[in-house]
């Protein structure tokens, strides 16, 4: 990145107090690396001289830039008519998701500074639920008349295209407001100047609607490459449109909360290094009793089988390589199944094509580790002896115990988000460690059940 390139140079004029040639050198730089340059700042009230030194547009443009943290910082240090400007010269997106993040109070405040047209503005998106669309629209966009000429909406554009979120898409409403196509900007510079808007539509258009989950729109502009989508209330009329940055900030905190929850953990609410130990521990700690709790049943399970445990000690030693493996195979399913459903690739009408590929999946995986177990047994009764005269029905104990294992692991696994699904709740919940522990307890009994049925006359 530039800013880091530059931060020797940077660190000497900031140091220097050569303020006039940090803002000559700033006025080039981009909003992106500006901030960048901030960030990476180790005093809070240099970044606020770098802050300050930026010309009106190029400090808001770049305070969108900022995580929420420095955004603070920022406000925090300066007055409130240079709060009020910054605030008022925002995107109404980027206005919202930093007012939604403050405690009410400071958000009200931060609301009363606005203009009446932008608090209007404000208070109207904060009013859709959250991780609606509605939080993620802004109202600056292009809209056009179907009955207008070319000549007339390029003017139209010329006097309001600076206030609009992006030029690349310009919208058709009839004259209640009603959205009716969207059009390509080349495509107007393209026509003939005599030629109408109505000329250039072919109704073909997609659309969100305001009360949409975020998470679909996220599913829309992956399906159908947009930069930009129109959103509509329930009667059709254009309100806003949603931009693909909002969107990729929204796909990559859902990818990271499905990872927290595949990891064991409820999502957290903040950056891991901004999450104080109390939360951290709240958020960890619930699901620890609840996989606690989960062995606990391997443990009754060892139990059960007690009297065979006491004849045949060397049973015991394969207990972590039969539950681990079984484990492992339901933690990879569960993990692909999941993925594959974020991404829209299978829905809950492929389960049956999904448990078809798992159970030949498995038996397969489950054959490959019982051969090297089974290997391993008769390399390690050569060398060592370890496993006595019965060393083959053990080893076949060992192998047939993990094809079953393994095979019960990758149908548990890829099914568990499903059901989960099936049911109203988030897949990603089948967390890997909550299979490992489902397949623990059924793990066991299998093992001790091929144990019990191969080694019955020999061993027990």
């Amino acid at each position: 990145m530039l800013s880091q390139l530059l931060q020797p140079e940077i660190r000497a004029l900031i140091d220097e107090r050569n303020l006039s040639t940090l803002k000559e050198i700033l006025s080039d730089w981009t909003p992106a690396d500006i901030a960048d340059l901030i960030t990476n700042l180790p005093a809070e009230n240099e970044q606020v001289i770098i802050f300050r030194l930026l010309h009106q547009d190029l400090a808001t443009d770049t305070f969108e830039y900022l995580d929420f943290d420095m955004q603070m910082n920022i406000i925090k240090a300066m007055g409130k008519e240079e709060v009020a400007s910054i605030l008022n010269e925002m995107s109404a997106d980027d206005r919202t998701a930093l007012l939604e993040e403050l405690p009410s109070s400071a958000a009200k405040q931060m609301i009363m500074m606005l203009s009446p047209e932008e608090r209007k503005i404000a208070t109207s998106l904060l009013g859709y639920p959250e991780n609606s669309v509605g939080r993620l629209m802004t109202p600056e966009y292009i809209a056009v008349k179907p009955d207008w000429d070319i000549m007339q909406t390029l003017e139209h554009i010329r006097k309001y295209g600076k206030d609009s979120e992006t030029l690349n898409i310009i919208y058709v409403i009839d004259a209640k407001g009603k959205l009716i196509d969207d059009i390509k900007i080349r495509d107007v510079i393209l026509a003939p100047l005599e030629s109408k808007i109505a000329d250039l539509m072919d109704k073909n258009f997609v659309e969100l609607n305001v009360h949409d989950d975020q998470e679909k729109a996220v599913e829309v502009f992956k399906k159908y490459d947009r930069v930009a989508l129109p959103v509509v209330d329930a009667l059709g009329f254009l309100i806003g449109i949603v931009t693909v940055d909002d969107v990729l900030d929204v796909a990559e905190e859902e990818a990271t909360e499905d990872i927290q929850k595949l990891g064991g953990t409820e999502a957290l609410e903040e950056p891991y290094i901004d999450t104080t130990i109390t939360d951290m521990v709240k958020k960890r700690g619930k699901w620890l009793v609840v996989l606690f709790i989960g062995e606990m049943l391997t443990a009754s399970a060892m139990g059960f089988f007690e009297n065979q445990i006491s004849k045949a000690v060397v049973l015991t030693l394969f207990v972590p390589l039969i539950i681990s493996s079984g484990g492992n195979s339901g933690s990879q399913a569960a993990t692909l199944v999941i993925r594959a459903m974020s991404l829209g690739e299978i829905t809950l009408k492929d389960w049956w094509r999904v448990m078809k590929r798992e159970i030949v999946s498995g038996l397969m995986l489950g054959i490959i580790l019982g051969a090297v177990a089974f290997l391993r047994m008769i390399v390690w009764t050569f060398f060592a002896e370890s496993y006595g005269p019965h060393w083959v029905p053990i080893g076949l104990t060992v192998s047939f115990s993990l094809i079953g294992v393994v095979l019960w692991g990758t149908i548990s696994g890829s099914m568990l988000p499903f059901i989960l699904k099936r049911l109203g709740a988030d897949p990603a919940t089948s967390s890997a460690p909550f299979v490992a522990t489902l397949v623990d307890v059924i793990g066991i009994i299998i093992y001790f059940g091929f144990a019990i049925f191969l080694l019955t006359g020999r061993l027990l």
